[in-house]
């Protein structure tokens, strides 16, 4: 079908409502040049939707059911890139022919346009030094996409979303940092959660969802002491109004007092020589404070760098590095979002971090026995499956489904002491029996029937009632 073939995108995007028509203005060739999306969920043909072709090579397509729950429905240009044609020399050259590879070779040029349109490309107006190829992906994983000096990307650490101050009811996602307010706390979200209780996070009963980043407590009374050092120290060197501590005084002090008696002026030197030995020894103090609060600091960032490279989060896959793209460690954590369920790494695979006990049979010992299900017959499962398997608890015997009948399992002959004797039947059919097809009955007498109640023998099977 030959027709002009317009300059327009080859994909159009629709808020989902009922089942249509939504119409394309794109020229297609055929019902299959078009992919339909729900969402994110790529739609079957005939399935899911069917195609109207009107005669300019437009349409529209309708959806076999109302979109419920999705948001938007998108129709996107989608021909198989092939060709199929091939013209012999000396052999026809139909203008329907040619018509329609033309047709073909413009659809793909649209189709391809359209993917680039939404593809991250630099601007033309870029220099021609500019490389656009990322980094490998061994090197890119749990990274951000940055750009260097030149505008070429780049590997950029991923530091976590600042979310201000600490909020209940709130929803964090892992590596999320925020501030406890009631002692200027810094913390990084280590567990997907949302917020509750109060502060401070210390006592929260979520304090193990989040890394202690900045220690503020500390940190202030750190330096408050440093203060206080240096502020001691001034006043062993320049106090005059009285003592510094413990009685004594400054070297000014002391200095005043020798050019005021001079008879004192050796104690004074003496007091000024001890006075100076204590501030220089108060600002040796109050210089280990700083190191102390640095060495504090460095500490705390120690410890979060090695509890992240222990636990990694949240993935949707298992990760083959840690989350600075080192080699993993034996024993690291990460919660897979997809099984979903926490897992462990072995040094050489990821394993489940736990096993859950459904689907398993108790046993009283290792060498005991296994637990059986049992009850009434009135107990029975209204909807047994063959297979099945119980203690009846009227019948005082094990039985299971064959498929279409409960029947007695085991319960061979039995007697006094170790004889094997008897084999006891009961006097009353309740429940509708066949006999299986070349297979023969027999039961003690007198037997009763329910009302009802029907025995069926096959032909060439006999019950034989004693």
């Amino acid at each position: 079908m030959a027709i002009p073939i317009s300059n327009v995108t080859r994909r159009v995007v629709y808020a989902a409502s009922g089942t249509g028509p939504y119409a394309f203005t794109f020229e297609i060739l055929a019902n299959t040049d078009i992919a339909v999306y729900r969402d994110d969920t790529l739609l079957t043909l005939t399935t899911n939707y069917t195609v109207t072709i009107n005669s300019n090579g437009t349409g529209s397509i309708t959806l076999t059911a109302a979109p419920t729950g999705a948001t938007q429905i998108a129709i996107v240009g989608n021909r198989t890139i092939q060709r199929t044609t091939d013209f012999v020399t000396g052999g026809d050259f139909f203008a329907n022919t040619v018509n329609d590879e033309m047709d073909q070779q413009t659809i793909f040029a649209q189709q391809n346009a359209e993917g680039l349109n939404r593809a991250l490309s630099a601007p033309q107006t870029d220099p021609t030094t500019i490389n656009m190829v990322l980094p490998r992906a061994s090197l890119r994983a749990n990274k951000a996409l940055g750009f260097d000096a030149d505008g070429n990307p780049a590997i950029a650490d991923t530091l976590g979303s600042n979310r201000g101050n600490w909020a209940s009811g709130t929803l964090y996602y892992v590596r999320d940092i925020i501030k406890d307010t009631t002692n200027n706390n810094i913390y990084q979200c280590l567990t997907l959660h949302t917020s509750t209780g109060s502060q401070p996070i210390t006592t929260n009963a979520d304090v193990a969802k989040w890394f202690l980043l900045v220690d503020s407590g500390t940190a202030t009374s750190s330096a408050a002491a440093a203060a206080a050092s240096a502020t001691l120290a001034n006043d062993w060197a320049t106090k005059t109004s009285g003592a510094v501590a413990g009685g004594e005084f400054s070297a000014k002090y002391h200095a005043q007092a020798a050019s005021t008696s001079a008879s004192n002026a050796s104690t004074s030197a003496s007091n000024a020589s001890t006075s100076a030995s204590n501030a220089s020894t108060s600002a040796t103090n109050a210089s280990n404070a700083q190191t102390a609060a640095e060495a504090a600091r460095d500490s705390a960032l120690a410890a979060y760098d090695n509890f992240d490279d222990r636990y990694l989060g949240a993935k949707s896959s298992n990760p083959s590095v840690d989350n600075d793209g080192n080699a993993l460690l034996a024993g690291s954590l990460y919660y897979n979002t997809t099984v979903p369920e926490m897992r462990l790494y072995t040094g050489s695979a990821w394993v489940a971090a736990y096993v859950s006990g459904a689907g398993f049979v108790s046993q009283s010992s290792s060498t005991g026995s296994a637990y059986m299900p049992a009850g009434t017959t009135g107990q029975r499962d209204g909807s047994p499956s063959a297979g099945y398997l119980r203690f009846n608890s009227t019948l005082a015997k094990f039985e299971g489904y064959n498929g279409t009948a409960w029947s007695s399992v085991g319960g061979g002959a039995t007697g006094g002491g170790s004889d094997d004797i008897f084999i006891e039947n009961g006097q009353t059919v309740t429940t509708n029996y066949t006999i299986s097809t070349s297979k023969n009955a027999m039961s003690t007498g007198p037997i009763s029937i329910d009302s009802g109640i029907t025995v069926t023998v096959p032909s060439g099977s006999n019950w034989v009632v004693l």
